[in-house]
């Protein structure tokens, strides 16, 4: 007789699938085509699946661009970045680390993330999938300023929120947007002057900030 297990793991594996392929191609065209340039029907044309599988799967585009954000937030390299933020002892290396850390995400997700910025002052859902990466963001970066605290590295006159702040000016996408697409920055440009910066923003002397005024 067959095995109804066996039945039921391949209903699961052909539904973890289809659902797969309906995110890639959401996230395919949102990309070439921003958010309201993307049409469900399109969605499912590229994933092959009726367009009724797109809303009972994904919930349609919000519901899909809402999904791939917070996918983007859950990775098992976000959760290995936020222990690593936690290990490091030497504070010029953290924020080394750090840097190169949202570098690396952003090379990621700025494609998705240049089409929510483009879409939330039209959109209040897209605004509120906009705060979810920038609340996970921040959150990262305030683990960043902690830790920096904790191992009494931070200038004189900036606490842990005011550090949190200076990363956040620094390393949130609209700053790396400014520098690549206003500037025209590589990004290797882009973290080489991070790596010189944000250390005589963030650190007090002997850790990699800026020496004593003459």
């Amino acid at each position: 007789m067959p095995n109804p297990n066996d039945t039921t793991s391949r209903r699961a594996e052909y539904a973890q699938r289809t659902r797969q392929a309906i995110l890639d191609a959401a996230r395919e065209l949102f990309v070439e085509k921003g958010y309201f340039g993307t049409k469900v029907e399109e969605i499912a044309r590229h994933a092959r699946v009726a367009p009724a599988t797109v809303y009972a799967v994904g919930g349609g585009k919000h519901g899909l661009l809402r999904t791939l954000i917070e996918s983007g937030t859950n990775t098992d390299e976000v959760a290995l970045v936020m222990t690593r933020l936690r290990q490091i002892t030497d504070p010029a290396e953290l924020v080394r680390f750090i840097v190169r850390a949202t570098r690396e995400q952003f090379e990621l997700w700025a494609g998705l993330m240049r089409q929510v910025v483009a879409a939330a002052p039209q959109e209040p859902t897209v605004r509120e999938i906009q705060e979810i990466a920038h609340a996970s963001m921040r959150h990262g970066l305030a683990v960043t300023a902690r830790r920096l605290g904790q191992l009494g590295a931070l200038r004189d006159g900036v606490d842990d929120d005011r550090a949190t702040d200076l990363l956040w000016l620094y390393l949130c996408n609209a700053a790396y947007f400014v520098r690549t697409d206003d500037l025209g920055w590589s990004l290797d440009e882009s973290e080489a002057w991070l790596n010189e910066t944000l250390p005589q923003a963030l650190l007090r002397d002997g850790f990699g900030g800026p020496g004593p005024s003459r």
